[in-house]
């Protein structure tokens, strides 16, 4: 399967895609199938993703794989661009922290693309990818992540993920209360950052609460809209904001 390109600049030339979760969530679709591998709108899940990385042009994207990983390595061979690289977590389920931590040396020495494998986005104008690495200061910043607001949103219900202030940096929610911001499951991180984490599984909340500590998490709003499909019932929800994304 062949993903079409534009050449674009400055932007990391690799990505990780998390797509190991048993996405629990999402059964029983997930019971027979891996959750990035299910069925949107007539093409899995994880395409959107790949489309997009491609179009702003990353050219290496590690996939990490445990629940019925044979499908992910199928699925993955018929992908001839961007490369894909498989990273094998069958033997231990390692959270998202973890499971990047285990690829860096896949992925290198700088700064990548972490993205969710439950979520994709309807790009504005430009290339939301192309506006992080843009917007990517690594000297101010430790992480940077894509966030989305909520008219701009279809499947999520929460209550928000994150405060921004007015140059941007991100903090956590207040608890008991409403945040604006949403993560929208994109980020630009540096590889450095994983030095000092635990071994074994772990979740990237590590890394982002040390980065507010630090006042180097910064966010950038999305344009477009953000589809968000976690459970079963979401995936009619974003079938229908697709079809009229067309109209």
């Amino acid at each position: 399967m062949e993903i079409k390109t534009e050449k674009s600049t400055a932007v990391p030339n690799t990505a990780m895609i998390l797509a190991a979760g048993l996405g629990l969530r999402m059964r029983p679709l997930t019971e027979k199938t891996p959750k990035p591998l299910i069925n949107v709108a007539g093409r899995p899940l994880i395409l959107p993703i790949l489309n997009a990385l491609a179009k702003a042009n990353v050219a290496r994207v590690v996939i990490n794989m445990h629940h019925l990983a044979d499908q992910i390595r199928a699925f993955a061979s018929g992908i001839e661009t961007p490369q894909i690289i498989l990273s094998d977590e069958q033997a231990e389920l390692l959270d998202s922290g973890g499971g990047v931590k285990k690829a860096l040396p896949i992925i290198g020495s700088s700064p990548f693309f972490v993205l969710n494998a439950d979520s994709f986005w309807i790009d504005g104008p430009r290339s939301n990818l192309v506006r992080m690495a843009e917007a990517w200061q690594p000297s101010q910043m430790d992480i940077l992540l894509l966030v989305v607001s909520g008219a701009q949103m279809t499947g999520y219900s929460g209550q928000g993920d994150f405060m921004m202030s007015s140059d941007s940096r991100l903090s956590r929610r207040p608890e008991k209360s409403v945040a604006p911001f949403v993560y929208a499951g994109v980020a630009i991180i540096k590889p450095e950052l994983f030095a000092k984490t635990p071994e074994g599984p772990f979740s990237l909340n590590v890394l982002f609460d040390r980065a507010i500590e630090a006042g180097k998490l910064f966010g950038l709003r999305l344009d477009g809209e953000w589809l968000h499909v976690g459970t079963p019932d979401a995936i009619a929800d974003a079938e229908r904001r697709l079809m009229l994304s067309v109209l």
